[in-house]
């Protein structure tokens, strides 16, 4: 398993666009791809999972993604959050 943690910077945080964008990449990669927030955990290729965080601007969430290619789709996942939240 590979994670890192990320404080969202977006002033609106994880709103439905980065949200439906973060899943459609999730569904690419063949990890299994986790978010959590404050205890909860959400499956990153689950849109309404994912929603269900209701992520703010300066929550801190962390990314797990454990399988397969997990180095290389740890880091594709980590330029996503820095370019998009």
């Amino acid at each position: 398993m590979k994670s890192f943690s990320y404080t969202i910077t977006d002033m609106l945080g994880m709103h439905a666009r980065p949200a439906a964008e973060l899943v459609k990449l999730a569904k690419t990669l063949a990890c299994d791809i986790t978010i959590e927030r404050e205890g909860e955990v959400a499956d990153a290729k689950k849109l309404f999972a994912l929603m269900g965080l209701a992520i703010k601007n300066n929550h801190t969430v962390t990314i797990m993604a454990t399988g397969e290619n997990e180095e290389e789709e740890i880091q594709i996942l980590e330029d996503f959050f820095k370019e998009n939240l």
